[in-house]
């Protein structure tokens, strides 16, 4: 049906191949409901190679494109749309591809959301929206158990949220890593948590966050990518943390612990890329999950760091800070310090200080911004001593609530073994209702102790008995039953088996005498294992009580000397061995990290060349696959059309059709077809045979039929044309009266008519005379208008004449000015010329006085010879200058034009300016005289 529809919409596409053209008839096919057709042809103008210029034809073609893919679920084709339009919208308008991407987004949503709505009830968290049928959807099929609301639901409310599914998931590969769209790509990101959070799709949360790591991942491997985001600039380094930030708040919200932690982990990632912190308020948000992350893990340490973070940057930067805000966060940060395990737990698959717990410790310590070397010890950074006394010097302590101040001071600093949990779980039941309201600058929403206290109460059950164990080797259990009165017995055994089993603290519990013996296996205690060395030290401090030493002589002090000087000589040597083995162990470390390094990279090498190989085997074995599964639907489409003629076959022959061929039967579709033909053959001879016998009887039939009708049809003529004249006379004497009875009646009309005739020629005539009169007035009123009009028009051209001779004259009056003015600076120039040259001959002659005259020259030539010696040429008319104008006649320096020619202006007589006498030039033809302009006269119109 697919296409068969393709066929029909390419053919309407031969002549709509401008978008406008389109659109109306997109509009056409959807008025007479054929929307898929519609949809195609805007689809192949949206590809069209001559679209590739954006204007904004193209964008309404691109809403009604996105509009019709929503109502036919046409997410892949839209994908394909989208992706031409994304490339050329790119360099000239993104905003146009915005507005597209947002319509299609609010469609797509409003379609889910209206199914929903109509359906009345929300969509099941189960249902994975990537999968075509669930394994309990099939098996409810099979056995047909379904009821009308699942089907309903699976009809219409499943179809629309996959659809919108689709949608995000397209319109995020389409915007992935382009620096020109990673706006619009974080608007989507949003869009797509928001939907994620307001139908708990936690599935499809994972799968964004998948999807945002790898365009991530995929930008750093690829650097060289064309319009990749640069994140060293401050708004895309801006973009992706509110992403990124976005998507913690999401999985906390819908308690997805395991992707928050690894959202924390992108943050944190993309801080050391891009080298810079976030804003203090991002940085607060950060602390602030971390502490429901760490606490939901029972990683109480890290969470008690987490709370010192945030108290210090809320502290530092947070100056909307209320005194209620901070005494709930310095409250938090007392809390959690106080709800760490004073021992280190131990696990039950191994010593807590393997490589794996190391590691990890580090990677945490690294979120909280502490850098922890694998040289180093974990415990010398972060630990619940160095909290605890970070807390002390800062003054924590002065600024939390009342009753916590005296929960920690019971707890961490009185010795009450008898009666400690008692004590404590009066505060517990205080904190138990206390709420400390906080205002919308602190960066947790609400604080109260509910979470802190179960966790206070097992470690008070631990501090108690430790304490315990110090007073006392023996004790009954009934009494630690009555001194714990907040939990039960059972629980408070279970939290002694973990302390004994860390170590913190040795204790038996013996279940046939009811008590408990803190003395525990001597072996284990420290006591036996410090025994020896305390036995040395008290029979060394005997020994001198009873043998006190005699005062030391001189060789004594001597020997004490040498000894001293031995031992120093001795621990210098130790300590340049010890530089010595530490240099060896350096320069090892160093052999082993380069080993390891190029094993590593070998170990790599190899990987991605087994990964290459593997490709390429997965790639082969897919190649096969589909070839194997290619000729196997040929083979079943042939043998369903085999079995298709095979039914065709028994159908005709009136026989049962087979519906599955028997084990070794193998059908041949050219035998069947060849049967087929030779079956259509001899039924279709039988049946041209059984026309031809049937033909020859309807024809005897019509032969008999139309012999006895002859005689009848005859008599009913002559019948019928008897009573046609009869009629026929009848309606010629009717006519007749009725056509006289017309002009009798017109006569007297013209005869009451003519009586007016006098009155109607005069009226006529009056009117006749009066238009005659108004259209002489007027045709005078004419004639003097344009009299008026004409000599306006000459006065006009009058002056203009007049306005342009005096233009020529101004014209005519500056070139003569500016030759004056060259020629009076030629005249000048030539004066300080003649100056300067007297000036020269005069001091040649004054030299010429004072010195002997010179001989020949060494060529012969005499002094005054015009040679090499002198190649100045000799003086010309007029001064000698060889650029000198000419002399004019009678020594003046002005300008004579030749006569007849056109000359200047400068030639006229003495005192006569450029208003003399206009007809003196006249003959010489050396001036331009304009001539006077005289208006013609005017016709008079008769």
């Amino acid at each position: 049906a697919r296409e068969c529809a393709a066929g029909k919409m390419s053919r309407y596409m031969g002549n709509f191949a401008r978008p406008e053209n389109a659109i109306k008839r997109a509009e056409e096919l959807i008025n007479v409901g054929q929307k898929q057709a519609a949809l195609q042809a805007l689809h192949e103008i949206v590809t069209s190679r001559r679209n590739r210029q954006w204007t904004k034809v193209l964008e309404e073609v691109m809403f009604k494109y996105v509009e019709l893919c929503v109502d036919l679920k046409r997410g892949r084709l839209c994908k394909d749309g989208l992706m031409q339009y994304r490339n050329t919208c790119l360099l000239v308008n993104v905003q146009s591809l915005e507005e597209v991407v947002k319509k299609f987004l609010k469609l797509a949503t409003e379609k889910a959301e209206g199914a929903q709505e109509a359906f009345g009830s929300q969509l099941d968290a189960g249902v994975d929206l990537e999968a075509e049928f669930t394994p309990e959807s099939l098996m409810l099929k099979a056995y047909q158990i379904d009821n009308e609301n699942e089907a309903t639901e699976q009809e219409t409310v499943t179809p629309w949220f996959k659809f919108l599914w689709e949608t995000y998931r397209n319109l995020l590969d389409i915007l992935r890593n382009n620096n020109k769209l990673e706006g619009l790509y974080a608007l989507v990101v949003k869009d797509a948590f928001k939907f994620c959070l307001k139908h708990k799709r936690t599935t499809e949360f994972r799968r964004v966050c998948d999807l945002l790591r790898s365009h991530l991942n995929n930008m750093i491997k690829y650097r060289d990518m064309r319009d990749r985001p640069d994140l060293s600039l401050p708004e895309t380094q801006n973009l992706y943390m509110e992403v990124r930030f976005e998507q913690l708040k999401a999985a906390t919200t819908l308690e997805m612990w395991q992707e928050a932690f690894r959202s924390v982990e992108d943050i944190h990632g993309l801080m050391l890329m891009v080298r810079r912190s976030p804003k203090p308020q991002m940085m607060a948000l950060y602390f602030a999950k971390l502490t429901e992350i760490f606490w939901i893990g029972k990683n109480y340490l890290h969470n008690a760091y987490a709370w010192m973070k945030l108290y210090s940057v809320s502290k530092m930067y947070n100056r909307s800070l209320t005194p209620e805000d901070e005494r709930a966060l310095a409250s938090g940060v007392v809390l959690a310090a106080m709800c760490i395990t004073p021992y280190k737990e131990k696990s039950m698959f191994g010593e807590i200080d393997s490589d794996n717990q190391v590691d990890r410790d580090a990677r945490m310590a690294s979120l909280l911004g502490y850098q922890v070397d694998r040289s180093r010890n974990v415990d010398d950074v972060l630990s619940r001593e160095l909290l605890v006394a970070e807390i002390k010097r800062s003054g924590l302590l002065s600024k939390v609530d009342g009753d916590v101040r005296q929960l920690y001071t019971l707890m961490e600093q009185s010795f009450s073994p008898l009666d400690m949990c008692k004590r404590a779980d009066a505060l517990f039941a205080i904190l138990q209702g206390t709420t400390i309201e906080v205002s919308e600058a602190s960066p947790v929403s609400s604080f109260n102790f509910n979470s802190f206290l179960p966790r206070l109460r097992s470690l008070g059950i631990v501090r108690m008995v430790h304490q315990q164990s110090k007073v006392f080797e023996t004790m009954k259990i009934d009494s630690l039953k009555s001194a714990v009165p907040f939990m039960p017995y059972h629980e408070v055994e279970r939290i002694l088996v973990q302390a004994v089993r860390s170590g913190y603290i040795s204790v038996r519990i013996d279940h046939q005498t009811g008590s408990l013996n803190f003395v525990g296996d001597r072996l284990e205690t420290d006591f036996i294992k410090n025994h020896l060395s305390r036995a040395a030290q008290l029979l060394q401090e005997g020994m001198g009580k009873l043998a006190p030493k005699a005062p030391a002589t001189d060789a004594a002090h001597a020997l004490g000397a040498e000894l001293r000087a031995a031992i120093e000589a001795e621990h210098k040597r130790v300590l340049a061995r010890k530089v010595v083995i530490e240099r060896r162990k350096e320069e090892a470390e160093r052999a082993a990290a380069a080993q390891e390094k190029e094993e590593e990279a070998k170990r790599l090498a190899a990987q991605r060349k087994h990964e290459e190989n593997e490709a390429k085997r997965l790639e082969q074995e897919a190649r096969s696959r589909e070839e194997a599964r290619i000729r196997a639907e040929m083979e079943e489409k042939e043998k369903q059309e085999a079995l298709e003629m095979l039914a065709e076959q028994a159908k005709r022959a009136g026989k049962k059709a087979p519906t599955k061929l028997e084990d070794g039967v193998v059908l041949d579709k050219r035998a069947i077809m060849q049967d087929a033909i030779q079956e259509q053959i001899k039924a279709r001879q039988e049946q041209e045979r059984k026309l031809l016998k049937l033909a020859k009887v309807m024809d005897h039939v019509e032969r008999a039929k139309r012999e006895e009708s002859i005689p009848l049809i005859e008599k009913a003529y002559k019948e019928r044309s008897v009573d046609d004249e009869k009629f026929h006379a009848e309606q010629q004497v009717q006519m007749a009266a009725k056509h006289r009875a017309k002009w009798e009646a017109d006569h007297a009309e013209k005869q009451r008519l003519m009586r007016m005739e006098s009155s109607r020629a005069e009226f006529a005539r009056a009117i006749m005379l009066r238009r005659a009169d108004e259209f002489a007035a007027l045709e005078e009123q004419r004639a003097k208008e344009l009299v008026a009009l004409k000599k306006k028009r000459e006065a006009e051209r009058l002056l203009e004449a007049k306005r342009a001779y005096i233009k020529r004259l101004q014209d005519i009056e500056e070139v003569v000015k500016k030759e004056k003015r060259e020629k009076d600076r030629i005249e000048q120039a030539e004066r300080r010329r003649k100056q300067e040259e007297e000036e020269a001959a005069n001091r040649d002659r004054d030299s010429g006085r004072r010195e002997e005259p010179r001989g020949d020259d060494r060529w012969g030539r005499s002094g005054s010879s015009a040679g090499f010696g002198d190649r100045r040429e000799p003086a010309r008319e007029g001064g000698g200058d060889r650029w000198a104008p000419r002399s004019r006649e009678g020594g003046g320096d002005r300008y004579e034009p030749r006569r007849g020619g056109g000359g200047s202006f400068s030639d006229r007589e003495p005192g006569r300016g450029f208003g003399g006498d206009r007809d003196a030039g006249r003959g010489g033809g050396d001036r331009y005289e304009p001539k006077r302009w005289e208006p013609s006269r005017s016709r008079e119109d008769g």
